[in-house]
């Protein structure tokens, strides 16, 4: 099962770092422009990004978000999952003023213009102060139906388990600990995972044992694993996408995450995808890179209505 050929992009209007989320997102720094100026600078990105992708041949489902209180709205990859059996699954979020970004308009779009057979809320765990971050917590492999998830204060193991057992996945969690002892804040910031390669950060993960536990999941015939150092993964080296094209896989990662690769990493990515530059250096100011701007949609769209004659 390759990657999603469509994706859900957000265009912020209100674009700046959350001070909510500062606590537990080591890769926030603040900014040096004034307000209206990073606002600016984020909604040409997305959209300098967008135009990218579909030039690339991948469709893009582009949101406004015109809410002053949605610094984060421009990662909805953490609210809501779509599955190719239909399910669109809806996430519980850690920080307070994250939770406003579900919206009621994107979910009817997708049920408008996609199959999607079942919407399952779990959003209800936040009255519990449980969060699971969709696929900033969880990483899928689709090919091996594990599903990979780094603890966090982002995270919950029971719900862990749920959405496990609901899509049909193995579940394997691990613990994480950065420079300071903390855990890193969200799976997709140190692993990605595609048809032919996985990134990883192997340092991150103090328990030896764990370490080996994952490289053997995540090893299979068909799939080169790029070890990456915690320097990359401070340059969201690892924060990247692979999305299926008309002319084939690309893999979408930043400029900056590109730069930090080395010739031989991005070698080993470009035996089986194209790499795709895009350029977002305001929004990386955030804590999030361009897996996090982007939500995979696996559901099948519906049929085209019939013309009027």
């Amino acid at each position: 099962m390759g990657g999603a050929r469509t994706v859900v992009m957000i265009r912020p209007h209100h674009f700046h770092v959350n001070p909510q989320t500062l606590s537990d997102n080591a890769f926030q720094s603040a900014d040096d422009v004034t307000a209206s100026e990073v606002s600016r600078r984020a909604r040409d990105e997305v959209d300098q990004a967008a135009f990218v992708l579909r030039r690339h041949g991948v469709e893009v489902e582009l949101f406004d978000d015109d809410r002053v209180d949605r610094p984060d709205a421009v990662f909805p990859n953490n609210w809501f999952s779509t599955h190719a059996d239909g399910k669109l699954v809806l996430y519980p979020m850690h920080a307070p003023n994250r939770r406003s970004e579900r919206r009621a308009d994107v979910i009817e779009h997708l049920r408008h213009e996609f199959e999607v057979s079942e919407l399952v809320d779990l959003t209800a765990a936040e009255d519990e102060g449980r969060a699971l971050e969709g696929t900033g917590a969880i990483v899928f492999d689709h090919s091996t139906r594990i599903a990979f998830m780094a603890r966090s204060q982002r995270t919950d193991d029971g719900l862990f388990e749920q959405v496990c057992d609901l899509l049909g996945y193995r579940p394997h969690r691990f613990d994480t600990a950065d420079s300071e002892g903390l855990p890193v804040y969200h799976t997709n910031v140190l692993l990605s995972i595609g048809e032919s390669f996985a990134v990883l950060c192997p340092e991150l993960l103090p328990h030896h044992d764990e370490r080996g536990r994952l490289r053997e999941a995540l090893e299979t015939q068909e799939r080169t694993v790029i070890d990456l150092d915690v320097a990359q993964i401070g340059d969201f080296a690892a924060n990247i996408l692979e999305l299926d094209a008309p002319s084939g896989p690309i893999i979408a990662m930043s400029t900056r995450a590109h730069t930090a690769l080395t010739r031989d990493q991005r070698r080993a990515l470009e035996k089986g995808a194209k790499l795709v530059r895009l350029d977002i250096p305001t929004i990386e100011r955030a804590g999030g890179s361009v897996r996090c701007m982007l939500a995979e949609i696996r559901l099948g769209r519906r049929d085209a209505l019939p013309a009027v004659s």
